[in-house]
């Protein structure tokens, strides 16, 4: 997701594709994709129904289907028919009369498949409105998408944050301009990036697979690209596989590596996308996880639980960049406390690209006026402010689903584990949560 479904050897600014090693080589044979044969239960044929409409809006919008490992068949007759946009928001709304009308069942995770199919296909009748010519308010946007809003936020919460800031930022001129001047120390060179991002990787695979069974015939691809409004991205492919994109468009500091390494891969969208399949394609024939709306409640799932993931793998990322990723990388490890001290602050401040959207997306401020406000309070360089505003027109209200999402997870998980809570404990939970088609209603 954009970084996900958001984020090398010398590297080169176009495509190379370079297989990264999970836990030996790729099989030689695939399990077949086929669910297995289960009891039917009355919501199988509804989700049969929300997969087509979801593939059939996929005909509308290119960004809309982000995955889907489900029958060729379906995909092929969704292209064939092209059902206009009218007639999907009907199928839609029967679908959900047929949905409601199954007495919430007994069984906890089944009810909570039920609750899953109504509130999936309430965020597709939404985007189907937009597509049709429909606009949303920002905050009206996200909770009808995504099954959740943020808070809004002035500049008096961000200039407070900016003001503690300022005082550790070293050197002079504009606090923007010295926090990019900071961080330009800590850029991964080129002929770096490939061992780095390898390392970062297999020890984010290592720790995760310390608390978390996979299948063991997961692997994935990775690709480095250019030109895209995001810096990475996971595109699951079933099977337990993935291809990871990484956006070299602009240098990548060090911390990303750990970011990237644990949101797109482990424990973030690759974990949690082959758990699905595992528990419930595979062993339950829930046919509805084959496929994957981006602009829907699973996206803030998604997104929060890889950006929580981060920390849950690595509790000592200062620890493992000095000790680690800073000798690979040529950089001076006693840089690294400082460095982690100043990225930990400016995190504080990843509100303040919500409170861009949706001033710009309501159409209070212009999108000059939005890309300044990042420069200002989200303290990027104009660079990535551009990078950002190009994200924001593609996916809008998307934005929340990483910080607000993370602090969701955040809140359940450590809620559900406990205050005293073990970190075996807290994977047992996050695990559970990444292995079930909960919805961000369901964290709070």
């Amino acid at each position: 997701m954009p970084p996900r479904f958001r984020l090398l050897s010398v590297l080169v600014l176009t495509s190379s594709v370079l297989a990264c090693a999970t836990r030996g080589a790729t099989p030689t044979s695939e399990p077949s994709t086929n669910p297995p044969m289960t009891t039917p239960s009355s919501l199988d044929s509804s989700a049969e129904q929300y997969v087509k409409l979801v593939l059939a809006v996929g005909q509308h919008d290119g960004n809309y289907v982000d995955a889907y490992y489900g029958p060729e068949a379906w995909a092929k007759e969704a292209e064939a028919a092209k059902l206009p946009l009218p007639e999907i928001a009907a199928r839609a709304a029967a679908l959900v009369k047929a949905v409601e009308d199954v007495p919430v069942p007994d069984d906890a995770l089944v009810a909570m498949r039920r609750r899953f199919l109504l509130t999936q296909l309430s965020a597709l009748a939404a985007r189907v409105r937009m597509l049709s010519g429909e606009r949303l308010k920002f905050d009206e946007e996200s909770q009808a998408l995504y099954d959740a809003r943020d808070s809004q936020h002035t500049e008096a919460e961000f200039e407070a944050l900016r003001a503690g800031l300022d005082e550790l930022v070293p050197g002079q001129g504009p606090l923007t301009e010295r926090l990019e001047r900071f961080r330009q120390g800590f850029v991964i060179p080129k002929d770096k990036l490939d061992p780095v991002f390898r390392a970062a990787i297999e020890e984010a695979r290592r720790r995760t697979l310390k608390y978390v069974t996979l299948p063991a015939h997961e692997t994935f691809t990775l690709e480095y690209v250019t030109g895209k409004p995001w810096g990475g991205y996971n595109w699951f492919k079933g099977n337990a596989t993935s291809l990871i994109q990484v956006n070299t468009d602009l240098p990548i500091f060090i911390l990303r590596a750990i970011d990237l390494a644990a949101h797109e891969g482990y424990p973030g969208h690759h974990v949690y996308n082959a758990l699905l399949e595992q528990h419930l394609v595979r062993e339950r024939g829930w046919v509805e996880f084959q496929v994957y709306p981006l602009f829907s409640p699973m996206s803030l799932i998604a997104e929060g639980s890889a950006n929580y993931g981060i920390d849950v793998a690595f509790p000592d990322a200062e620890a493992y960049l000095r000790d680690v990723l800073f000798p690979l990388a040529g950089l001076d490890p006693k840089r690294a406390a400082d460095y982690v001290r100043m990225e930990s602050l400016s995190e504080k401040l990843s509100y303040a690209g919500n409170e861009a959207a949706r001033r710009y997306l309501d159409g209070t401020m212009s999108r000059e006026a939005a890309r300044d406000w990042l420069v200002r309070y989200a303290l990027i360089s104009p660079e990535r402010a551009a990078q950002r505003m190009a994200f924001i027109d593609t996916y809008r209200s998307y934005v929340i689903n990483y910080n607000l999402g993370r602090d969701l997870v955040k809140q359940y998980v450590e809620r559900q584990a406990g205050p005293e809570a073990t970190p075996a404990r807290r994977w047992e939970v996050f695990r559970e949560l990444l292995s079930s088609p909960r919805l961000p209603s369901d964290l709070r």
